[in-house]
């Protein structure tokens, strides 16, 4: 006789198999609808905004991988109980694995936009889950010992298939999301370069530009969308005079920027890591729309859409107010990464990157807040959010030890749109503010490094550190959190000398 592990293991093993045969189909189809996957971003389009956050700030970079893990340890659980359903009637358990793919299949329906094979990868799922448990949990009879061995070599067998399976289906997904190799145009109107910065004589300080593989990504996505150069286009319809198509070698042929910026995060936090600066390469937006035609038009906002439906809205006034607002195609030299929003994306100074940073975008549609919510306007952030003057210590580590003796506290700072930085003090211990030495000037929207000479002394101490703008004015010590508008407040940490 079986026992209840053994059917509780045929649960999840039928689970397994399903998932890992649905992974593989996916990744023949669209990766992101995985049914794990599917359920994994419908919790995130569900899950309280304080919760969301609670996990970015927690978790970091680290939040998707953990969501998806526990969304996967859910699904096994009640798959065990699915298995032990099985014991009393195969036909119980089989219901309750089919409702967890009707959970799955649902997920996908939801999605912003939906293809017919979008629902391949859980039909799969479903009708394996439900042969696979049959075939574990049928009636073998009194042949205990040969029914035993065949049962654990046809566990093994399974198991192995479904090892195979979610790896295939995994290098697919990885390989149709790698991009061709694209070949950018000079710009027209090149940034100067950009000066040294001080990282190579003040250790510990973020370097003045961000490289790619280093820059933070913050999105709603479990898994990077497939993206066809010769299938993509950029649409600007809506409130405009006439609707227009690019290509991508439509936009490669238009006159092209250069222009250093920082992006932030909104879910950055006082002190926080969700901020890069960057050299990026694209089309003025002003440009692109005005050949679409916007003269008197009654619009307010800037719906963009990505190449799956997810919508951001920006202020039509921020983004055409004289700012450097540009459709990106290249980043530090390269075309943008795929996790940084290959082909194009928004970049807009001064805005938190929820209402200017779309990425993968495929749509600019002139219209109202009144008329159109975009994603984050429905979970009620702000719709005007501009960056907050903020800076922060990199050196040394809050919490850390260091040796008693001369050093640096150093970090960076960034106030775009308020005439950059033009000051940074540091406080120790709660005694006056010093000011700081700051390093190379980027311009206006790029981040600016500073320093400040220490002599350590042995104990606890406090560091603080405040940024004041190029127009006079200082950065606040009143805390904010992140939500709805950007987090405030200055940051404090402590450190041990020996």
């Amino acid at each position: 006789m079986r026992t209840r592990l053994a059917y509780a293991a045929s649960g999840v093993l039928a689970t397994l198999v399903a998932v890992a045969l649905a992974h593989l189909v996916a990744g023949l189809t669209d990766p992101a609808a995985s049914p794990v996957l599917a359920v994994g971003s419908q919790v995130i389009d569900l899950t309280p905004t304080p919760l969301k956050e609670w996990a970015i700030q927690r978790f970091g970079t680290r939040d998707k991988p953990i969501l998806v893990g526990s969304v996967f340890a859910g699904v096994l659980v009640l798959s065990a109980v699915a298995g032990l359903l099985a014991r009393r009637r195969t036909s119980y358990g089989a219901a309750l694995l089919v409702v967890l793919v009707l959970l799955a299949a649902g997920a996908t329906l939801n999605r912003p936009r939906l293809e017919a094979l979008d629902l391949l990868p859980s039909l799969v799922a479903a009708v394996t889950a439900v042969l696979v448990l049959v075939l574990l949990t049928r009636p073998r009879g009194d042949r205990a010992a040969a029914g035993g061995r065949r049962g654990v070599l046809m566990a093994g067998a399974l198991a192995a298939l479904a090892v195979a399976a979610g790896g295939a289906g995994e290098w697919i997904a990885r390989a149709r999301t790698r991009i061709a190799d694209v070949a950018l145009p000079a710009a027209a109107d090149p940034a100067p370069p950009l000066p040294a910065g001080i990282e190579g004589t003040v250790e510990g300080v973020t370097p003045f530009r961000t490289p790619n593989g280093d820059f933070y990504r913050v999105d709603t996505r479990l898994t990077l969308p497939v993206i066809d150069l010769d299938d993509w286009t950029l649409t600007i319809d809506g409130d405009v005079d006439r609707e227009v198509t690019f290509t991508f070698d439509d936009l490669l042929e238009l006159s092209m920027v250069e222009r250093d910026i920082t992006l932030t995060c909104v879910s950055n936090d006082v002190g926080g890591k969700y901020v890069g600066a960057a050299r990026w390469l694209g089309v003025p937006l002003r440009d692109l729309l005005d050949r679409a035609g916007i003269d008197g038009t009654g619009a307010d906002q800037i719906l963009s859409t990505d190449v799956e439906g997810m919508t951001i809205s920006t202020p039509l006034d921020l983004a055409l107010d004289g700012r450097d607002a540009l459709l990106a195609v290249g980043m530090n030299g390269d075309p943008l990464p795929l996790e940084h929003g290959f082909p194009a994306r928004l970049v807009i100074p001064g805005l938190y990157g929820f209402i200017s940073a779309t990425k993968w975008i495929s749509r600019l549609t002139l219209t109202t807040y009144a008329e159109q919510d975009a994603y984050w306007t429905k979970r009620k952030w702000a719709t005007d959010a501009p960056i907050k003057i903020s800076s922060r210590i990199d050196t040394p580590k809050s919490l850390s030890t260091i040796d008693a003796g001369p050093t640096f506290v150093g970090g960076v700072a960034w106030a775009q749109q308020r005439g950059g930085v033009a000051k940074v003090e540091v406080r120790i211990d709660g005694g006056p503010w010093q000011p700081a030495t700051l390093g190379p000037d980027g311009g206006n929207d790029y981040w600016r490094q500073w320093y400040l000479p220490w002599d350590a002394t042995s104990g606890s101490h406090s560091l603080a550190v405040r940024a004041t703008s190029g127009d006079g004015e200082t950065q606040t010590a009143v805390r904010a959190t992140p939500f709805p508008a950007g987090s405030s407040g200055v940051q404090e940490t402590r450190v041990q000398v020996s």
